[in-house]
């Protein structure tokens, strides 16, 4: 049994400390990337494995019982939302006219549009 507990408790350590530095990456390229398109990609993919990790980690404390199943919920609900809202992020910003960097084009547009 001591073993099962030394286990979960170094699962847990883990899981904390890879959400801890995805998130912490995601920060850094939020804090440093030239524009709303790398900010969004950069915020995006690392917070979204960042936080999904921390949610393991409360999964593997509480357990499926209580509150480990809420964190399970979490993990849909971010999976669901994040890259719609990513995708809303880059739409709204190329239709407000925020240019892309270099000769990088929106996706089915020509430049003389």
């Amino acid at each position: 049994m001591a073993d099962l507990e030394a286990l979960r408790t170094v699962l847990v350590v883990g899981f904390v400390v890879v959400g801890a530095f995805f998130l912490t990456v995601g920060t850094i390229g939020l804090l440093r990337l030239p524009n709303v398109y790398n900010r969004m990609h950069a915020t995006s993919k690392p917070a979204t494995i960042g936080t999904v990790s921390v949610f393991l980690a409360g999964f593997a404390y509480f357990g499926p019982g209580g509150a480990g199943l809420p964190s399970l919920i979490g993990i849909v609900f971010l999976f669901l939302t994040v890259p719609t809202g990513a995708h809303m992020i880059s739409r709204a910003a190329e239709r407000t006219g925020v240019p892309f960097l270099g000769s990088v084009t929106w996706p089915g547009k020509s430049d003389d549009e």
